[in-house]
């Protein structure tokens, strides 16, 4: 299990999480949600081993992560940061090949491994492309294929138990964002804990198994997707009015736009900040989903 323990976490002057609880299960995809800066990359910073927490702690099978040997923590979970850059001019395999670099190579395919995170995100025959002449989301599309080297290779040696992505749509096209979606599914499936910052609700209202609404550092609600996407609590959270709308068994979280002004900005955050003028969130459609989250 990877657990968060009464996390505290001081960033400069701001408290960004307040007595934050949490527990995954392998085998379970779990949401974070919540408005900016409501404390979800900070959380899952902690439960990555990124941060320490002032108080409280952050656990990986019962262990302190704190504790573990790089080498160990990189078998035992995969971590795509929400914006991962190129630190050398690499080939596509060969950034891929980083996510093998913590790991005991002698039990691992390395070739094979590489080929099918390739083919799971729609970059089979880009091995030998250079990384930083990729797109932006192809750029995306590769660092998720890199974690997914990873934490395969860790099961290969007995653990890869947790997948974790921090916001892991942002910068995707409608296809490609439930491309990973599915795959952030098919993991859990087959037995990975997945934790994943989601600013799109509808994406995890129908994919996860559990929602966590943050909110000022703290869990302002968590539980079935059914249970936390209600109207009345999304408003309060977002400070904005919402829809929540099932159709044909799929979820569908957008702006209430009925009820919202388009011609004002949008009240400031919760962190305080002017935010920009909000725009209509985008429905990826009824079928895409139907078919996308089926297995939940």
């Amino acid at each position: 299990m990877l657990e968060a323990r009464g996390v505290d976490l001081q960033r400069g002057h701001r408290r960004v999480l307040a007595g934050v609880d949490l527990a995954v299960s392998p085998g379970e995809f779990v949401a974070l949600c919540g408005p900016n800066g409501a404390g979800k990359s900070s959380l899952l910073a902690v439960l990555s081993g990124e941060l320490l927490p002032g108080a409280g702690a952050a656990l990986i099978g019962g262990r302190p992560i704190a504790s573990l040997p790089a080498a160990v923590l990189a078998a035992e979970r995969a971590v795509l940061e929400q914006a991962p850059s190129l630190g050398a001019p690499f080939t596509v395999a060969a950034l891929l090949g980083l996510g093998l670099a913590c790991l005991d190579r002698v039990r691992i395919d390395e070739g094979g491994l590489i080929d099918r995170a390739l083919a799971a995100t729609g970059l089979a025959g880009y091995a030998a492309r250079p990384a930083d002449r990729l797109s932006g989301g192809e750029q995306a599309r590769a660092h998720l294929a890199r974690v997914l080297v990873q934490l395969w290779a860790g099961r290969a040696t007995g653990r890869g138990r947790f997948l974790l992505l921090d916001e892991p749509t942002a910068s995707l096209d409608l296809s490609h964002q439930l491309m990973v979606m599915r795959t952030a599914r098919a993991e859990a499936q087959a037995g990975a804990g997945v934790v994943a910052v989601l600013h799109d609700l509808t994406l995890a209202a129908n994919f996860a198994d559990r929602v966590i609404m943050m909110s000022h550092g703290r869990v302002a609600a968590a539980g079935r997707p059914e249970e936390v996407m209600e109207p009345e609590l999304l408003a309060s959270i977002y400070d904005a009015p919402v829809r929540v709308e099932r159709v044909q068994g799929a979820l569908h979280v957008l702006p209430d736009l009925g009820k919202a002004s388009l011609q004002q900005p949008c009240s400031p955050s919760a962190t305080g900040a002017q935010q920009a003028p909000g725009r209509p969130a985008v429905d990826i459609g009824v079928s895409a989903l139907a078919d996308g989250c089926g297995n939940r």
